[in-house]
């Protein structure tokens, strides 16, 4: 007794003494750090995480101490407060000294560590006083107290000597000079701001640090300020350099096969192997915890069933009992509490290997996307242009293989920890009901292969939808991309009925998927009811003697649920295993792919180059045409780039000799014999028929193809430029000593290739922002107009490959690029095939001669614009026949082949009067231009920004905030509504009735077993046998009725899961079908107003949201719901004082969720965000390679790289943070419900003669509270997220569609109308929108039947819009269209465009063959296609095609070159041989030959019919009958052309002059 007076006084003094110095020096040592840092994750002493642990241990160690002492003074007479009170003072102590150490050590002032050095040794020396006492006494290692005496001498050993290494280490006392020791990196930058990595142990493992911001989040929407960068050891960078090394060492060691599936294995496994190892021991050390469950349960309901009497100890020493471990949990309350502080430790290890594992696989995806890219940028071009490998499969190889290898790491723990979870399980069954454990276990190992089976249909169908699916949005891409084209050739309800027909066959795999769905969740569902109810059959009526017990029943029913995860779990991981092994093989065959090889010179090759070259260069003669000095920009870049001056010894910039290249190695030569001489600081022009070759060989050049034979120099002014070197031209000796690589080049290729950036962005590139410079620019490319009507200006945001922009916009601002940028040599790619000849000049004039030639850049030209040649120092003609051979010369003289050029060297750009063949120019604009004039977009963005500023006062914050803290239950509504008046109380009766049977099967298996206990029990009393017990006590009521139950439960579950996934189908089906009827009938203004990137996700992203997505949320959300509520009904059932403890619980529930939901949103939505850009870089660099690796920006494109990954990482990882965050304190929560259902029904069952079966009732649905309470706040944010896709779809549904219907019949119109063709325009005013200004004003005109009509004007003018109004495209607001005596206006909309046929501006092609691009109605016959193509001048390409008519046409005739793909669409309008015929700029992208013989076609064989000709180049008009010239919407000029022409004050005749 005064051993243990003594014990409690010290522990007293100590704690007293503790809290003195802890609340004394914390003020002083918390302002100790003078690095501004966040000073709660600074963590500075050795040890750290052994100190938690041992504190964690020692804390349990005390609470066993503290139930042992009141256990044992619960069987004394007397009351012994010293066996509990020193005890509960330690651990009061214990925390004290963690609190205390953490502060000290977040303020890094070790110098108060001293204290808890005091105080573990005296902890130490007065426990090991008090285990000597014991020893001396006789008390051994059979009495519990001894133990955990023992184990805290140890305990306070190791802390002591935790401390001691310290003072070692940090040399805080005893020492002269302490060590100073400097926060981490990550922590001086307060841009960090994801801390996992930095915080103590407990707050790793309970998430404490994510509290702060997730009560940011719910106060304003998180972005990517707000989650701040990723810790160094995080970053792209980082983990990509070790999986680099692991590489390297796999290469190194594997030689022959280095990119080998093995090797990758190995690299990876290497490179992140070591936290799957910890993640994997964390999730087999839950697993194990996990059993804790059922054991407690049977313990406790085992001994409350004998009134928790615990057999009194016999040892008795120094006054007091000793209890052995067996006695110590032979006590339900102790049993309660151990069952607590398992629960709590096992969902900590489980969620701590859940966040490893993701982290590891966030960290293993950014490291392989890196790579990837890497690759890219060293791909050869042949991949992807012969169609080896496409950007589609490349994006998905970034896209969904990096993802299937980072899910499989995520469950690549479950490999090695399902096993063990499996054998235990078993084990414990077969301890608790022997045999019949084994027949039920059986049950559930045979019907998993029959789960595997329908996983792997299940997958099967998910692939098969997935390919219909991509095929319907390949489909419903080109119907969106060409709609106005649809609607124009009234061919909507083809396309309509083409994506209908893929639809069809996605809803009948959709059917199959669905199917396979709701067999594995019944089978989910079903099978531990089938496992219970045959286990419990077989050892009710086929085991003598058995056990059938509340104890042993309702532990067996926790042993089913937990044996059926992992089971049911082998599935998935068997289809990630296999996924992830076709990944790792997709990424071996990418990483092994053929690259790019460094094109560099020879000086040896140089010199013999020279002298036998097939082409001898004759002397060039710079033209130097003076101009007065232009705009500040050429100060600015006088001193960036030296003069250049050319000597005879060194005169070119780029050199090829006797050159032989291809695209792919096998494949014929693609150029032969190259020896051409690109001259210095000149202007050298390209120019050739369609398809010769000509932009292959600038990609020669650049080094893009591959090279069978020959040579390529490059002058040393190439490279040494971009360093700012001076740079001598005359200095030959560096050719001769160097082998040097080319430098940058300014390509703007044919094709303009955009950045997802600002305009301001894409023309600058990353150079340095120089804002004389960037103004010139943007004046030689006529870009201000442009500008000026984007709503935010240079600042707007272009759409992936600039969707959201005009042709001429995306061609002017490419080439844009090229000039702002400060290299020798500029690229340009037939810069010119897009823009009107207005622009085309100002752009030659002002960007290439003044900005380029004056400045002595290298140019090299490709055009089909001959009229430029004058200004040419050299040109090059390129042969049809694949480059047999390059005629060249100087701008002076050069006659080949029929070209006889004979020009001065100076003058305007155009002279009609020089030579007869400019009359024929080589191409015209590609302008897409947009449904409405400059001044009627102007003043839709201004309502547009006067709407913003209204909604904006009238919104604020805390309305914003409360929308987003609000459920969506209309768009729920929406999509249950949509289900139909008898699927939907199908559903919630079915549900509402599964869990009522559900609670019936558990409830009559606690009377079942209650009854046979007391069966049991009474005759034991009275001195019974036990063999006629068990004869006496008859199981058939009680199993018939379970057996009842049972399969009424089963058949509920299969009514269930087919009523979610059946009302899935039904509401997938109507909101599909309702969008694409309407998108298909809406007004053109739609679409130019809504971006066609949004209303694609409406049927991708949100279609698959609606198909897959939703109905097995919903299913799991009514499931854990139900079983939430149906959980806390028994609880409070059996024990109704669990209530009042309910309501402090379901307030944090609600908190904790409402606060989750917000957060878990917006980090939903950023993770999607940020993957978008990420994403649309690897398209976009896949897309651009070619510039990209002409302006050796390679490294600025990774740079970005590793920024969009870090970016979408950061999110990745916050949203793992914020799950866990949430799983933690849910879980934490139904800890808290167990222990308190556990107390309060063992205190009813004692004091208030409860049945020990409801105990057990009780007990095993209070561990279904800690298993769902998580699952229904995550599918509940799920849900919320999901059913954006609803609300989306609901609000395109409230589109108007186009009046199809005409007031005349069909009846009523001639079979053959229109016959004639005449044309008569009464008073025509028409506009885009009701709330637009008009854009033809006031139109009258006659078009005589057969005439020949040329509209021209300037860019807004109205010609396009005049057009249109044939086609009632555009809102008619005031006169009318008469054409052969009808008005149009009462025709219905489908026969009108029917009767017409137009040619638009951009040609449009469609996958499918060349028959269904001419004919998709089918209605020609072969001989009358190939007339039309004929008539194109496309017959004999393609007679030459495989197939013939039958010729594939990819995705957008990307097969097809330009010109050729607008022959084509020349074609589709001769075959509809309609008496009215409207080409609008038709000849934008055709050669100047073949031009010539269109319009001699078009004048002959259409000479009967009414031909509306749309020019911007006047020329092409000048054989018109009538011209009609446009502007600002009204008619100025309407006359012949010779009559206009004679006219000194004509518009027209100005036009033809500057067309000159």
């Amino acid at each position: 007794m005064l051993f243990c007076m003594q014990d409690l006084c010290t522990s007293l003094l100590l704690v007293r003494k503790l809290f003195i110095i802890f609340f004394s020096c914390l003020g002083w040592g918390s302002q100790s750090s003078k690095v501004h840092i966040h000073h709660s994750t600074w963590l500075h002493f050795p040890g750290h995480n052994l100190r938690w642990i041992l504190t964690f241990i020692l804390l349990f160690v005390l609470v066993c101490e503290i139930a042992e002492g009141i256990v044992s003074d619960g069987v004394s007479d007397s009351r012994h407060l010293h066996l509990y009170m020193p005890a509960g003072m330690a651990f009061l102590a214990a925390i004290t000294s963690v609190v205390y150490y953490h502060n000290i050590e977040t303020s890094n002032f070790p110098k108060l560590l001293i204290a808890l050095l005091f105080y573990w040794t005296l902890a130490f020396i007065t426990k090991t006083i008090k285990f000597v006492k014991f020893c001396d006494n006789g008390v051994g290692f059979s009495q519990l107290r001894f133990c955990l005496t023992g184990l805290l001498v140890v305990l306070y050993g190791m802390l002591l000597a935790v401390e001691i290494n310290v003072i070692r280490v940090r040399r805080y006392v005893f020492f002269k000079t302490p060590k100073e020791v400097k926060p981490p990196e990550d922590l001086q930058d307060l841009g960090v701001r994801f801390l996992q990595p930095f915080v103590n142990l407990l707050s790793k493992g309970t998430y404490w640090w994510m509290n702060t911001f997730i009560k940011t989040a719910h106060k304003k929407p998180i972005d990517l300020k707000t989650i701040g960068k990723l810790p160094i050891a995080m970053r792209a960078v980082t983990n990509y350099i070790r999986l680099n090394e692991a590489f390297e060492a796999q290469k190194n060691k594997r030689s022959s096969s280095p990119q080998g599936s093995r090797s990758i294995w190995r690299a990876l496994c290497c490179a992140f192997g070591r936290p799957l190892l910890l993640s994997s021991t964390f999730r087999i050390l839950a697993d194990l915890l996990g059993f804790a469950g059922p054991l407690c349960i049977s313990g406790i309901v085992h001994n409350v069933g004998k009134g928790n009497n615990t057999i009194r100890p016999q040892t008795k020493i120094l006054g007091v009992f000793f209890i052995s471990s067996q006695e110590f949990l032979s006590n339900a309350y102790v049993l309660a509490v151990l069952l607590f502080f398992a629960l709590l430790l096992q969902r900590t290890f489980l969620q701590a290997s859940y966040y490893v594992a993701i982290e590891t696989g966030i960290n293993l995806r950014g490291a392989i996307q890196t790579k990837i890219y890497n690759k890219i940028m060293q791909l050869s071009t042949s991949n992807m242009s012969m169609g080896e490998m496409t950007a589609g499969q490349i994006c998905n190889l970034v896209a969904i293989d990096t993802n299937q290898l980072m899910w499989f790491f995520f469950l690549c723990p479950n490999l090695w920890a399902m096993p063990v979870q499996i054998i235990v399980g078993v084990l414990l069954l077969y301890y608790l009901l022997g045999i019949s454990a084994l027949i039920g276990a059986a049950v559930i190992i045979v019907l998993a292969p029959v789960q595997y089976f329908v996983a792997t249909k299940l997958s099967q169908a998910q692939r098969s939808t997935l390919e219909y699916s991509n095929e319907r949005l390949k489909k419903t891409n080109e119907m969106l991309r060409g709609i106005k084209l649809l609607k124009l050739y009234a061919w909507e309800h083809i396309f309509h009925s083409s994506v209908e027909e893929t639809r069809q066959k996605e809803m009948t795999s959709l059917k199959s998927f669905a199917l396979y769905t709701s067999i594995s969740i019944f089978m989910n569902a079903a099978i531990p009811i089938a496992a219970v109810l045959i286990t419990f059959v077989v050892h009710a009526h086929l085991t003598t003697k058995a056990d059938f017990s509340p104890s042993v029943a309702f532990a067996s029913i926790s042993l089913f649920h937990i044996l059926v995860s992992p089971l049911f779990l082998l599935s998935s991981v068997v289809r990630s295993t296999v996924k992830a092994l076709v990944s790792v093989q997709k990424l071996s065959e990418f990483l092994s792919s053929e690259e790019i090889g460094e094109e560099h010179d020879k000086s040896s090759e140089l010199r013999s180059a020279d002298n036998h070259s097939k082409y001898q260069a004759v002397p060039l003669k710079v033209v130097n045409r003076k101009r007065p000095a232009r705009e500040d920009w050429n100060n600015y870049s006088s001193h960036m780039r030296r003069p250049i001056s050319i000597t005879e010894a060194d005169d070119f910039c780029v050199k090829i000799t006797n050159g032989f290249f291809t695209w792919t190695p096998e494949g014929p030569p693609a150029l032969s014999n190259i020896d051409i001489r690109i001259p210095q600081g000149q202007l050298t022009m390209i120019v050739g028929q369609v398809g010769c070759g000509k932009s292959s060989l600038l990609l020669a050049i650049l080094g893009e193809m591959q090279k069978i034979s020959g040579n390529i120099f490059w002058s040393s002014c190439t490279s040494d430029s971009e360093t700012g070197e001076d740079v001598r031209y005359g200095i030959v000796l560096v050719f001769l000593l160097n082998r040097l690589k080319r430098g940058s080049v300014a390509y703007a290729s044919q094709k303009p290739w955009l950045l997802n950036a600002t305009v301001e962005e894409n023309i600058t590139f990353e150079s340095p922002f120089n804002k004389q410079r960037y103004k010139a620019v943007i004046d030689a490319c006529s870009l201000q107009p442009d500008i000026d009507i984007l709503p935010h200006g240079d600042q707007t945001q272009i759409g992936e490959r600039g969707i959201n922009l005009s042709g001429g916009q995306r061609q002017r601002i490419s080439v844009a690029r090229a000039l702002y940028q400060q290299t020798n040599v500029v690229f340009l790619d037939d810069p010119f095939s897009a823009l009107d000849i207005h622009l085309s000049d100002h752009l030659m004039q002002e960007g290439i001669l003044k900005m380029l030639r004056e400045d002595k850049r290298t140019i090299v030209l490709v055009t089909h614009k001959l009229q430029y040649l004058p200004h040419a120092d050299w040109v090059r003609k390129l042969c049809l026949v694949f480059l047999r051979k390059q005629e060249y010369g100087t701008n002076m003289s050069c006659y080949k082949q029929g070209f006889c050029f004979i020009f001065p060297p100076s003058g305007s750009l155009m002279r009609r009067d020089r030579i007869k063949i400019f009359r024929k120019l080589a191409t015209e604009t590609n302008l897409r231009r947009t449904m409405y004039s400059r001044e009627a977009l102007l003043k839709d963005d201004e309502e547009d920004e006067e709407e913003v500023t209204e909604s904006d006062d009238e919104d604020n914050l805390s309305s914003v905030l409360h929308q987003r803290a609000k459920m969506p239950w209309r768009a729920c509504g929406k999509y249950l509504s949509a289900a139909g008046i008898l699927l939907l109380p199908l559903l919630v009766l079915s549900q509402l009735l599964k869990h009522t049977v559900m609670v019936a099967i558990d409830y009559w298996l606690a009377c079942w077993t209650s009854a046979a206990i007391s069966e049991k029990t009474e005759p034991e009393l009275k001195n019974c046998s036990h063999c006629q017990v068990c004869n006496d006590f008859n199981h058939s009521p009680y199993s018939k009725v379970f057996s009842i139950l049972c399969c009424l439960g089963i058949v509920l579950c299969l009514v269930t899961s087919i009523a979610v996934e059946w009302t899935g189908l039904k509401v997938t089906k109507k909101l599909h079908s309702s969008l694409l009827n309407k998108i298909i009938l809406a007004p053109m203004r739609f679409f130019e107003t809504t971006p066609l990137g949004s209303i694609l996700n409406r049927f991708s992203a949100d279609c698959n949201t609606i198909d897959q997505h939703i109905p097995a949320t919903l299913e799991c959300l009514s499931r854990s719901t139900l079983l939430c509520v149906s959980a806390l009904a028994v609880i409070s059932y059996v024990t109704p004082m669990f209530l009042i403890a309910l309501v402090p619980l379901a307030i944090m529930c609600y908190f904790i969720q409402k606060y989750f939901r917000v957060a878990s949103r917006d980090l939903q939505q950023l993770d999607d965000s940020t993957q978008l850009p990420l994403l649309s870089h690897f398209s976009e660099t896949v897309e651009g390679l070619t510039t990209i690796r002409a302006f050796r920006y390679e490294a600025k494109f990774r740079q970005k790289l590793l920024e969009y990954t870090d970016s979408n990482n950061i999110a990745s990882l916050f949203l793992t943070a914020a799950n866990r965050w949430l799983e933690v304190r849910m879980e934490y929560i139904g800890a808290c419900v167990v222990l308190i259902a556990a107390v309060t029904s063992i205190t009813s069952c004692l004091y208030s003669k409860l049945p020990s079966g409801l105990v057990g009732l009780g007990l095993t649905y209070a561990l279904m509270v800690s298993n769902y309470l998580n699952w229904m706040v995550r599918n509940l944010a799920d849900m919320e997220i999901q059913l954006g896709a609803v609300k989306r779809i609901n609000g395109l549904l409230k589109t108007e569609a186009e009046n199809y219907e005409g007031l005349l019949s069909s009846s009523q119109i001639p079979q053959n109308w229109p016959d004639r063709g005449e044309i008569q325009i009464q008073n025509l005013s028409v506009r885009y929108d009701s709330n637009l200004k008009p854009v033809l004003k006031h139109v009258n005109a006659h078009i005589s039947p057969g005439q020949k009509i040329g509209i021209c004007g300037r860019t807004g003018s109205g010609k396009s819009s005049f057009s249109l109004a044939f086609f009632r495209m555009v809102d008619t607001f005031e006169g009318r269209i008469i054409i052969d005596g009808i008005d149009i206006a009462k025709l219905p909309l489908q026969t009108l465009r029917s009767r017409l046929s137009i040619i638009l501006q951009d040609p449009i092609l469609f996958s499918g063959t060349i028959r269904f691009n001419l004919d998709p109605e089918k209605k020609c016959t072969d001989s009358m296609l190939w007339e039309a193509l004929e008539i194109a001048q496309l017959k004999h390409v393609v007679k030459a095609l495989p197939g013939g008519l039958d010729a594939i046409v990819t995705e957008g005739g990307e097969n097809f070159s330009q010109g050729q793909r607008q022959l084509f669409c020349l074609a589709r309008a001769f075959v509809r041989k309609t008496s009215i015929f409207i080409m609008d700029e038709a000849t934008a992208s055709i050669d100047m030959a073949t031009e010539n013989i269109l319009q001699k076609v078009v004048m002959t064989a259409f000479a009967d019919r009414t031909v509306v000709t749309i020019a911007h180049r006047v020329h092409t008009i000048l054989n018109a009958d009538l011209v009609i010239v446009m502007k600002r919407g009204v008619i100025l000029e309407y006359d012949k052309p010779e009559v206009l022409l004679e006219q000194e004050d004509s518009v027209f005749a100005s036009f033809v002059q500057a067309d000159k």
